[in-house]
């Protein structure tokens, strides 16, 4: 089985390659959906104990814990330290899982997957990029997203072009939806056949 890892700054259009990926009948685990889940389940007690008034109704309250971590981004590694390990967990289901299977070829979708040393866990990287305009404009657009938000994400991500040097394949989002879906296809059909 090839394990595939995605990855991407913020508004580099990573969630969509990843759906293109999915469309083409390659298994996706989305660490980001992952986490969303963790946020109703096994992660709120312990961001509750670590993070005091971030939580309501059994759901971590991102507003609150966002609000948390920028009056104090030294923190972040404390939320990735209770957050990372229950990922790894569920990524691991997601690979045993399609291992017992013989999946030829699986997606592990990891918006932070160098910085986390997440590169050991796959076979071959897929950087997703694009103009730096346009991946501002993308991240402006998006609710609740400030300019000094967008500063404190992009601060905690490794640069573009340091992803675009470490990747195996490059997918320029910047051309619109069917050119990255033909750039899609073509990375599956050079790891399939």
């Amino acid at each position: 089985m090839i394990i595939l890892g995605l990855t991407g700054s913020i508004g580099m259009g990573k969630s969509t390659t990843a759906k293109m990926f999915a469309d083409l009948g390659i298994p996706v685990n989305d660490a980001d959906a992952v986490v969303h889940s963790l946020y109703s389940g096994a992660a709120v007690a312990p961001i509750e104990a670590e993070f005091p008034g971030t939580t309501q109704n059994g759901l971590v309250d991102r507003a609150a814990l966002s609000g948390a971590l920028a009056q104090n981004p030294t923190r972040f590694r404390a939320l990735e330290a209770i957050v990372h390990p229950l990922v790894r967990e569920r990524e691991m289901q997601f690979l045993d899982a399609h291992r017992a299977n013989a999946t030829p070829l699986v997606l592990l979708d990891i918006p932070l997957l160098f910085e986390t040393g997440g590169r050991d866990r796959v076979d071959r990287v897929v950087v997703v990029t694009c103009d730096p305009d346009i991946q501002r404009q993308r991240v402006l657009a998006r609710p609740g997203m400030t300019v000094d938000k967008f500063a404190l994400i992009l601060a905690r991500q490794m640069p573009d072009a340091e992803k675009r040097a470490k990747a195996d394949y490059i997918i320029d989002t910047g051309g619109g939806l069917d050119s990255a879906r033909a750039q899609v296809a073509t990375i599956v059909d050079d790891l399939l056949n």
